[in-house]
């Protein structure tokens, strides 16, 4: 049985890998963030404003549940390396001048912080360093306030407030052109006119009430009615936090993993152990008579079977345990790559080990407990007496007149699939499962590469986007539409908000777009334009999920800027869209309902490829300019980020599922041999040539796989509909899109097993022992 049981084990060793891959990186992630944000103080509560006295600290530290407060100033600035022609914008941040940080402090991977009073000295963060290769004694040039300054960096910095940065406007990161500095509070105070001021703020809560949803709304709701005369726009929890709400999302998407893969493993594991267990019984039926009338008992027999499923499943739980703790170091070291902690904790604990153990040993028991069960009951006077004969009969083909056509081992393998159609079933079942977690393992590229195409290049056709520092007169877009290289350019106005609908809410902004614009166009489920209509708003259909709501209803809109409104908006209509979540709306209906005339954000640009340097150059020349996204530059990232954590994830599971693939079509071929070697040893000694028993039990294996394709194909995709489902999050969707290279490739990976396994089993029937085979089993 080494064979089958090799096999087995691999199948076994695959499903405990994905686990130990997924559980251990998902803890070991965790538990690094954890404890960066306790040992550098990350902030429970983040709130920005215009303008405010320091004094105003005193009254925001009486808060009720409130721990620590830390103000600070914080300023947009353009940054300027040389060599670089596209535009980089970036976050200029204040630095305690006498004591360390109270919250969010930083971690110097080189250099020390700026000096407090100095206004020409920086620390970078680490991200943004590395993409341009700056050190420490470097120098970069900004734009801080209207004017060029020389800047020092002095400190390669890392924040727990940005483990994963996005620059404003942004859905995915981009090193390159967006950048955190840290300065001084007294130097950057001076430079923006902000001494004795403050424009952001951060709380720490008491521990007694950091899980309290109750509280920390308490808290909100107080510190806004503090900051609402000073230009509050909305204090936010933690889970709001962008870096960390990012973080949250991945780490479900991949508790989600862990779980899913490993169930459709370790499931098609135990399915292929009932099979195993099942025909072994079979065969090994006399035996078990003999020992029973010998005295050995039901208990005696049972636990024979139940060691032997034992033995093969410690041997591929070890094995997995080793791969999955290999994997899943590698992994967590990838994802180091986008996240950014000072270091990793990986962590393979001994629960995880134990209840992969205990996966694994549930999943193969229960998987033979009716094979184990038979032999249990077996009577010793039937196990004793030869299985029947079965009853041999024409195939419903030779019935139809197609007798003469077909060969005779052509019309034994009918004859042998037709007359045990349960086995032929099962030997489908699996062979289907092993096609359908190949599809599993490898739809996603294809689901990425159509998310990318529907996001940017049938609804967000621009080529660049332009950020202002603040909402501004509509007037401005003429002058983006004389720049030399500008085609064509649409205005948007964006306005945080908080929807709500019912109990529900979620934290986003209002896109305001030209309705008849040809660049940012509004798609519905079907991929069809979305007609704007006044005074209504469109919803991501992924946020109408989210709060419950569809066309028709009235969504409350607290808006989180200005004056604050709250507004009430009939829903329109449902927009797909894979990434983020918004809500769009004509920009002339949302200007309308914010009372503030023609204003706008910015403008998507659509420009003439041969003059976007001389475009880049404008663009930083202009003071209102508060950043650039770059289209292409945004496919990039996302193909840097998000899909490839996501792609090697996937990668290494198609690699495991294609082991289990060969494993599934290998064992069926296997016990195939081991059923009917007596049967094709007769037929040797009969006359047929070795090509000719070979053709009979391969031939057989290869009808049972061209038969199971197909409907593998039907299982993979549903299998696919679920995957898709359990990783859904507010930062992607991923579509269920398969392509026909997907069931190509899982269907090659099928095929090719077989072929293989039949080149194993042909070498088998060449050295098959006539003599041995023929003995008597009586």
């Amino acid at each position: 049985m080494r064979g089958a049981a090799t096999a087995i084990a691999l199948i076994i060793a695959c499903g405990v890998a994905t686990f130990i891959m997924s559980t251990s990186t998902l803890d070991s992630l965790t538990e690094t963030r954890n404890a960066f944000y306790g040992e550098f103080r990350f902030a429970d509560v983040f709130a920005r404003l215009k303008r405010a006295p320091e004094t105003l600290q005193k009254r925001i530290i009486e808060i009720p549940g409130v721990s620590s407060v830390e103000t600070r100033v914080i300023a947009a600035i353009k940054i300027d390396i040389e060599g670089f022609e596209e535009p980089i914008t970036g976050e200029l941040i204040s630095m305690p001048d006498e004591s360390p940080s109270l919250l969010n402090a930083l971690y110097f991977k080189a250099g020390r912080a700026p000096s407090p009073n100095s206004s020409n000295e920086v620390a970078v963060v680490d991200t943004f360093a590395t993409a341009h290769s700056l050190h420490v004694g470097d120098s970069i040039k900004t734009v801080i306030n209207g004017r060029y300054r020389e800047l020092a960096i002095v400190g390669i910095a890392l924040s727990p407030e940005f483990v994963f940065q996005i620059s404003p406007g942004a859905i995915f990161p981009d090193f390159e052109r967006y950048g955190i500095l840290w300065m001084g509070k007294s130097a950057l105070s001076a430079a923006y006119d902000m001494e004795g001021a403050f424009n952001n703020v951060t709380l720490s809560l008491n521990t007694d009430i950091k899980d309290s949803n109750s509280a920390l709304a308490d808290v909100i709701d107080r510190l806004d009615h503090l900051l609402a005369p000073y230009g509050g726009i909305g204090a936010h929890g933690r889970k709001d936090q962008v870096s960390h709400h990012v973080l949250s999302e991945e780490f479900k998407m991949l508790e989600n993993m862990s779980v899913l893969f490993p169930a459709i493993f370790l499931s098609v594991a135990a399915f292929l152990l009932n099979i195993v267990v099942k025909r072994l019984i079979t065969t090994q039926r006399n035996q078990i008579a003999i020992l029973k009338a010998f005295g050995y008992g039901n208990t005696e027999v049972g636990l024979h079977y139940v060691k032997l499923v034992s033995i093969i499943t410690i041997v591929g739980a070890v094995g997995g345990i080793l791969l999955g703790g290999w994997l899943g170091d590698g992994l967590s070291n990838l994802y180091m790559n986008f996240y950014r902690f000072p270091y990793l904790k990986y962590q393979l604990g001994t629960d995880t080990v134990l209840t992969a153990i205990l996966i694994c040993f549930g999943a193969a028991l229960t998987g033979t407990l009716s094979a184990v069960r038979k032999a249990v009951l077996m009577a010793p006077a039937d196990a004793m007496r030869p299985e029947p004969p079965r009853n041999y009969r024409e195939t419903i083909l030779e019935r139809a007149g197609l007798k003469r056509r077909i060969s005779e081992p052509t019309r034994m393998i009918l004859r042998h699939i037709e007359r045990q159609p349960v086995k032929s079933l099962l030997t489908i079942i699996g062979i289907s499962l092993a096609c359908a977690i190949m599809m599993v393992g490898s739809y996603q590229k294809d689901a990425i590469d159509y998310m990318v195409d529907v996001q940017f290049n049938r609804s967000q056709k621009e080529d660049l986007s332009v950020v202002f520092t603040e909402p501004t007169s509509r007037s401005a877009l003429f002058e983006l539409n004389n720049l030399e290289g500008v085609r064509y350019a649409e205005p948007y106005r964006s306005v945080p908000a908080r929807l709500k609908f019912g109990h529900r809410s979620y934290r986003t902004s209002i896109e305001g777009v030209d309705p008849v614009g040809n660049l940012h166009r509004i798609l519905d489920t079907d991929l069809k334009r979305i007609k704007l209509t006044s005074d209504s708003v469109v919803l991501t259909d992924h946020l109408g999920k989210i709060l419950g709501i569809g066309p028709g209803d009235t969504l409350e809109v607290e808006v989180l800027e200005g004056r604050r409104p709250t507004l009430h908006i009939k829903v329109g209509g449902l927009t797909k869209q894979y990434m983020g979540l918004w809500a769009y709306m004509d920009i002339d209906s949302l200007n309308r309902l914010m009372r503030e005339g023609s204003s706008i954000s910015g403008a998507h640009i659509a420009a003439q490829k041969s003059s976007t340097n001389s475009i880049y150059k404008r663009l930083k020349e202009m003071p209102r300019v508060a950043g650039v996204i770059v289209r292409l530059n945004s496919i990039r990232n996302f193909y840097d980020t998000m899909a490839e954590t996501m792609l090697m994830f996937t990668s290494i599971n198609t690699l495991l599922a294609a082991t289990i693939a060969f494993g599934v079509v290998y064992n069926s071929a296997r016990i195939a041999l081991s059923e009917r070697s007596r049967e094709l040893a007769s037929l040797r000694v009969m006359g047929f040539t070795r090509a000719e028993i070979s053709y009979i039990l391969i031939g057989e294996l290869a009808a049972l796989t061209l038969i199971a394709i197909p409907f593998g194909f039907l299982i993979g995709r549903i299998l696919c509909g679920v995957v898709s489902k359990s990783i859904e999050s507010d930062l992607y969707r991923v579509p269920l899109i398969i392509d026909i290279s997907t069931y190509s490739f899982a269907s090659t990976v099928v095929l090719l097993s077989a072929v293989v396994s039949a080149i194993i089993i042909r070498i088998k029937l060449d050295r098959l022992d006539l003599v041995s085979a023929l003995k008597t089993r009586e």
